[in-house]
């Protein structure tokens, strides 16, 4: 093995243990709008005052639910996506899903995801590390 298939090694591995750092933090802070959520529906459901037919404030608990309930399942979703290239980082597989991933981490996820994405997009850029992906063929240039 070369050295720099070694650096590529070291670096991919390094790359997937934080994604998954990453994620977990995406996980637990898409946990916030938990506190929205049971908001929202104790406005819907008139617990908040006292009313059984909900009215306006039922009207505007249903803004509370669904932004709360979209934002929990977009953080989770893009967790469970960052631990799934975190893996595939690690095995090698998956190249265009860890590319398009970092993409999108590198947008939303500030400050972490942003450098973990530019960080991720800058490795598996490397011809090296596309040829140890398979999505470049053995010899072939960029």
């Amino acid at each position: 093995m070369n050295v720099q298939a070694g650096q590529d090694a070291e670096h991919l591995k390094l790359l997937s243990i934080f994604h998954y750092i990453v994620a977990a933090m995406m996980a637990l802070i898409a946990c916030l709008p938990i506190l929205h959520l049971v908001f929202g529906l104790a406005m819907v459901s008139g617990r908040l005052d006292g009313s059984k037919d909900g009215g306006l404030p039922g009207l505007f608990g249903w803004f509370f639910v669904v932004g709360a309930a979209g934002a929990i399942l977009f953080g989770w979703t893009l967790a469970v996506c960052t631990v799934v290239a975190g893996r595939s980082l690690a095995q090698r597989k998956r190249y265009l899903f860890c590319l398009v991933l970092a993409g999108v981490m590198a947008m939303t996820c500030m400050p972490f995801g942003t450098v973990l994405g530019v960080f991720t997009i800058i490795v598996l850029m490397r011809p090296s590390v596309k040829q140890a992906f398979g999505a470049l063929p053995a010899g072939g240039a960029a």
